[in-house]
């Protein structure tokens, strides 16, 4: 059953893949997943970075101490200004989307949905978790979702037991959240989406505007040389460039139609064992206890030196 539920998640994003792949208005996290064996590089830059250049807040929250086999929310927050839109694929409008991928020690997986308690799932109800990758189920992505109802995100997590895995130990752990809101400015395959600015390519003057069929605008830039060169600028961006106009090369044709942005956070979590706190109790009962009989103690030694002044 459970290489069955695997397969039928995998033919879920890779179908959904297929279909998304085209520049579209969404964030897919799985875009990571096809081009990165892991989502966070050696400097500690999670990938998304790549492909959404602003960087944006996020932060993260997750208990300071857990205890193996139980199971806790980790909350990754998204803020950003709801009354603000996007530019979509067409050029037109639009509210933002969010998505988050929460990097999480190794052992720990998303609660499976008998062990999440009532209140966890009221509270993850409608959110689907997908794992990074077949052996790396520890890293789960979550998106494209409404921004207006999901700037925070919470993910029902299941702690391992050292008992039942020997490679996990008690101990002090790393966690890494990555939140998005908004559209990328960058394709998977390197090209601009329009959600971005476009500049000239070469020193020159506009010699020319003209609008496509669907919607784009050809600006022809043409150098000092003679050489001409032709912008293509998607529907979305406005135009803030004239014909006759002198340009450097570089310089911006458009607006920066970009609300969104990215941004990461990185926290730590400790695997407790129950047995440490149980022999730290103790251990503050005996140190009571014995700052409980010094006292009695005292106060019977100075009773006999009262008894023995007064004789």
């Amino acid at each position: 059953m459970k290489r069955f539920l695997q397969s039928c998640t995998l033919a879920i994003a890779l179908a959904a893949s297929l279909l998304l792949w085209a520049p579209r208005a969404d964030a897919y996290p799985f875009y990571a997943q096809q081009g990165y064996d892991s989502p966070r590089e050696a400097t500690g830059r999670i990938v998304c970075a790549n492909c959404h250049l602003a960087a944006k807040p996020t932060d993260v929250e997750v208990p300071q101490a857990v205890t193996p086999d139980s199971v806790f929310e980790a909350v990754v927050k998204i803020p950003y200004d709801t009354s603000v839109q996007q530019v979509l694929g067409d050029g037109s409008k639009g509210g933002l989307n969010v998505g988050a991928v929460l990097m999480l020690p190794e052992g720990f997986t998303i609660a499976p949905p008998d062990r999440i308690p009532e209140d966890l799932k009221a509270k993850t109800s409608g959110v689907f978790y997908q794992p990074y990758s077949e052996d790396k189920q520890n890293i789960i992505l979550v998106g494209p979702l409404p921004g207006e109802q999901y700037q925070e995100i919470v993910f029902p997590v299941l702690a391992p037991n050292p008992a039942n895995d020997k490679s996990i130990h008690f101990g002090k752990y790393s966690v890494h959240a990555g939140g998005n809101r908004g559209r990328g400015q960058i394709y998977p395959t390197g090209e601009k989406s329009n959600n971005n600015v476009f500049t000239a390519p070469i020193a020159g003057t506009i010699t020319s505007i003209s609008t496509n069929g669907d919607g784009s605008s050809a600006v022809v830039i043409t150098a000092d040389s003679g050489d001409t060169v032709t912008e293509t600028v998607p529907p979305g961006p406005e135009l803030i460039v004239s014909e006759g106009q002198a340009v450097a090369a570089g310089e911006a044709l458009t607006t920066n139609p970009n609300v969104g942005g990215f941004g990461q956070k990185d926290t730590e979590i400790v695997l407790q064992d129950p047995n440490r706190i149980k022999w730290l109790l103790v251990f503050f009962a005996a140190i009571t206890l014995s700052q409980i009989l010094l006292v009695l103690k005292k106060k019977q030694v100075e009773k006999v030196q009262a008894a023995e002044m007064n004789l």
